[in-house]
């Protein structure tokens, strides 16, 4: 997978504003249970483990076993990654704004 095409499927993952607020959560809170993460957002069980399984499959969250439970944790690379990816690309932005600016007012 490309750079880009990782970063595309990071930001789809977090586009569900349910995944979006399991990672705010788990990066404010720390390793977290499924249950705990349902609970929180008022989701079941089941719904919870196929947001936090989305995630997984992009690298943004990993999770172990303990016991019964399943716990995850924030990967923080997938998202520094991403963060990466958007300043670049609000370097370009401003880049081409500078450029239109330079050519208005040479007009």
């Amino acid at each position: 997978m490309t750079a880009v095409a990782a970063t595309a499927s990071v930001f789809d993952a977090l586009g569900d504003p349910h995944r979006l607020r399991m990672v705010v959560q788990l990066c404010d809170s720390g390793p977290r249970s499924t249950l705990q993460m349902a609970q929180s957002i008022s989701l079941t069980r089941q719904a919870a483990t196929k947001h936090l399984e989305v995630l997984q499959a992009v690298g943004v969250v990993s999770s172990s076993k303990r016991g019964r439970e399943r716990i995850w944790t924030v990967q923080p690379q997938p998202l520094t990654d991403a963060g990466d990816y958007l300043n670049a690309l609000s370097r370009r932005w401003d880049t081409a704004i500078d450029r239109l600016r330079a050519f208005v007012e040479n007009d």
